[in-house]
């Protein structure tokens, strides 16, 4: 072989150093479909782009069908000019593998990739996702586009990042899906013996010969330990679908190309910590589709997005505007856009992509918000958008190495909301909902809360609140044992420690493996169709979905509420207890309390930990997010009001841009401010 010229030393030289220089502090950009339109647009489009500040776009996670039009017959000269003209553009590119939309040649050739749903139907070619998860023969398509991408651009210095598939989620039960399924049955519990003892099978004559006799269900009148080992199944073949896909990509790319893969909404189709384990980080696609923001609970899925990695993330897709897939796609109001995009970087966003760049013009989504319309002419969001860009460039090097600051953790588990929304015994009582009822007093009193996965280091965290940690294991309540007896403080909420991890019941009552460091346990549970009174050292007021009576067992146990008159069970008995254990301290309350009660309760405990907010006393419409790193620290405020707020900031406060105008924000308004660094 030839020695390698002058020139590709040159070359190679050049795109070392281009790989190991620093990229932007934020990505704002937009998802770019470059294959939809004339390539004689591209520049106008990059252009324009360039004009509404943004640097970042991402391609192709949906264009298989161009990249590879027939089996096996790639093309990559079309993306290889889409990506020279968005980098000579001063765009920095992320490429997206484009399995969630296989090609009709494919769908036609081997209709036995298509998914099967619960009920039989296979799915048909034109729509996205219709592919089966468990298909060895898609794997293998799936693995072979990536991997012919990333021997193109996995060393190309001007890609970023890579994005796996699009949204994964619908499971699929066809008959390779049941066979993996059994697989997966038979690697988890070992012998048909255990599985039957874990779920209990003698219940209703369901005990099974051998693993290939149980049955793959979603939903149904199942045992719930099926039902919940469906999950992790289904969370099992995803992930082991990304990392194919992931470990093609890194057997030739570029270590310091990321990848990812982008989730959704508070999704519950499988665990969301176990899928971004070993990928590089988190991103997730935040859409509010009725286009009215509850701030709060938008907060909250940001900081558990954050929890995955425990890291930044990127926000992959956005809305500009509206959505197109609900029954009335209002959009968000003028300004909300970017409070939407500022909140997402103040809760931990190193990016913020919209989606998208351009109105299709023909497609499923063709009425989804766009900064372009068809036409190639600004929407009006566009303006709203390019000034998120601007002002991210400004803001850019001073959040530059800093994240969220974490004073506090609530754990949310995967295996606790599906054991409750499998089993709710209340129709209202909806794990979500009640996780962010809790998350909403402590989040706006503390301006800092970190959401956390049960396996995390909690060792930094004075205070974890638990809201309902319904399954854990003896290894999990173990692991919160020693945290507690090293002097933390946990607080865990109703129908706590009931299940294990097969979805049985602990054959000690609740908090099951945790009574014991409790010195208590729960005499009964109640859902309730009346509010029930409650009053005590937590303050006055009621619960009206769910009441659980609690017996103390050792003497140091503290009584913190009981309930006033009700059905005569709940009547003067115990509510919530608290008790002394070594260093620390553990707290069970058995209600899913009114918001006043919550609020009071929560200021008990923030006191308690000496937890105090940067800005105390803040207005309810002003969210104040504080990031810290590399010697700075950064607070992000937004005013999600319509009247002007004149935020207290601490002494040394020092506006680096925004809308701060002697001390006042006015409504919508954003302002990024340094702080002394401690």
């Amino acid at each position: 072989m030839a020695a390698p010229s002058t020139a590709q030393d040159a070359s190679r030289a050049s795109a070392k150093a281009a790989l190991a220089a620093p990229k932007v502090p934020l990505a704002i950009g937009v998802s770019w479909y470059p294959e939809q339109w004339p390539e004689a647009r591209w520049a106008t489009d990059l252009a324009m782009m360039r004009q509404a500040g943004f640097n970042t776009v991402r391609l192709a996670e949906f264009a298989w069908s161009r990249m590879e039009p027939s089996d096996g017959r790639f093309d990559f000269a079309w993306l290889d000019r889409a990506i020279a003209a968005a980098h000579a553009a001063g765009m920095q590119v992320v490429l997206g593998t484009p399995t969630a939309a296989p090609p009709a040649w494919m769908s036609q050739a081997y209709p036995e990739i298509l998914r099967v749903d619960e009920n039989g139907t296979r799915a048909e070619h034109g729509g996205r996702r219709h592919f089966s998860f468990a298909s060895a023969r898609y794997r293998t398509f799936a693995t072979r586009i990536a991997a012919e991408m990333a021997k193109h651009y996995g060393r190309d210095p001007r890609i970023l990042g890579w994005q796996i598939d699009n949204e994964v989620g619908p499971p699929s039960f066809d008959p390779e899906a049941q066979a993996l399924w059994h697989a997966f049955l038979a690697k988890r519990y070992g012998t048909i013996e255990t599985l039957n003892r874990r779920w209990t099978t003698h219940y209703w004559s369901q005990h099974y010969d051998n693993f290939a006799q149980v049955p793959l269900r979603a939903t149904g009148q199942h045992n719930p330990g099926l039902l919940l080992d469906f999950k992790h199944f289904v969370t099992a073949t995803w992930v082991d679908y990304v990392q194919a896909q992931a470990g093609a990509i890194r057997a030739v790319a570029d270590p310091r190309q990321w990848v990812t893969t982008n989730t959704m909404f508070w999704n519950a189709g499988f665990d969301h910590f176990a899928m971004h384990r070993d990928l590089d980080l988190a991103s997730w696609d935040n859409y509010i589709p009725d286009g009215r923001p509850d701030w709060l609970a938008n907060a909250a899925n940001h900081d558990l997005v954050r929890g995955y990695k425990q890291r930044n993330f990127w926000l992959m897709e956005t809305q500009p505007g509206r959505v197109d897939w609900v029954p009335v796609n209002r959009a968000l109001d003028r300004g909300q856009t970017r409070e939407l995009a500022w909140q997402a970087i103040g809760h931990g966003a190193d990016a913020v992509l919209y989606w998208q760049w351009r109105s299709a013009l023909n497609g499923q989504e063709q009425y989804h918000g766009a900064m372009l319309g068809a036409d190639g002419t600004p929407y009006p969001i566009f303006d709203e958008s390019a000034q998120v860009a601007h002002d991210a460039a400004a803001a850019g090097p001073a959040l530059a190495g800093t994240e969220p600051v974490g004073k506090i953790a609530m754990l949310f588990s995967y295996d606790s909301r599906w054991a409750i929304d499998l089993q709710r015994h209340h129709r209202d009582f909806d794990p979500i909902k009640q996780f962010t009822a809790w998350y909403r007093p402590l989040r706006s009193l503390s301006q800092a809360v970190h959401i956390v996965p049960i396996d995390a280091d909690l060792k930094r965290y004075p205070l974890v609140v638990a809201p309902s940690l319904h399954v854990v294991t003896q290894a999990e309540a173990d692991r919160l044992a020693g945290y507690v007896r090293a002097g933390g403080h946990l607080v865990l909420g109703p129908r706590s420690g009931m299940k294990d991890d097969a979805n049985a019941l602990w054959p000690q009552r609740q908090p099951g493996p945790l009574a014991d460091l409790l010195g208590a346990q729960v005499e009964q549970y109640y859902a309730l169709d009346a509010a029930a009174p409650l009053s005590g050292a937590l303050g006055n007021g009621e619960t009206s979905i769910w009441a659980e009576t609690i017996a103390p067992r050792a003497k140091d146990v503290e009584i913190l509420e009981r309930y006033g008159p009700s059905n005569g069970w709940l009547d003067g008995k115990p509510a919530a207890v608290t008790r002394r254990v070594g260093k620390g301290r553990i707290t069970y309350v058995g209600v899913w309390p009114d918001e006043a009660m919550l609020r009071g309760f929560a200021r008990r405990l923030l006191e308690e930990a000496k937890v105090a907010p940067v800005i105390p006393d803040a207005p309810a419409a002003l969210e104040v997010m504080e990031r810290a790193g590399a010697g700075k620290r950064m607070l992000i405020l937004i005013n999600h009001g319509d009247a002007p707020l004149s935020p207290a900031l601490p002494a040394g406060a020092k506006p680096v841009t925004g809308d701060l105008r002697d001390g006042s924000l006015p409504a919508h308004g954003v302002a990024v401010v340094a702080l002394p660094a401690d």
